[in-house]
């Protein structure tokens, strides 16, 4: 894609048909979830720590609400959720495990 990338995925979303995806364009997807473009996430998150790369949520980026409504993890160790999202979320303060019911 081309352009105005936001214009043509909105375009794309409006008409009927099967899902749009992205996967593996970090940057993509943080324009399309900065123009509110993003209905699902789809996370893949491997065992392991790498402490390098490209950033799925930059510095200064909107606060997203994202819901839970599915996760597994494979026998590999793979876990996959999967995340509606839900505009900004909600705010609450973290005062440790004990506190989250």
């Amino acid at each position: 894609m081309t352009g105005d990338v936001e214009a043509q995925v909105a375009d794309l979303k409006s008409r009927p048909g099967r899902d749009l995806q992205v996967h593996g364009s970090s940057a993509l997807a943080q324009s399309l979830f900065s123009a509110g473009l993003v209905d699902e996430l789809r996370l893949v998150v491997a065992p392991v720590v790498v402490g390098q790369g490209r950033r799925l949520f930059p510095d200064g980026a909107s606060p997203l609400g994202l819901d839970l409504v599915n996760s597994r993890t494979t026998p590999q160790g793979l876990t996959i959720q999967v995340f509606e999202t839900r505009g900004r979320p909600d705010f609450a303060v973290y005062e440790g495990v004990s506190s989250v019911g």
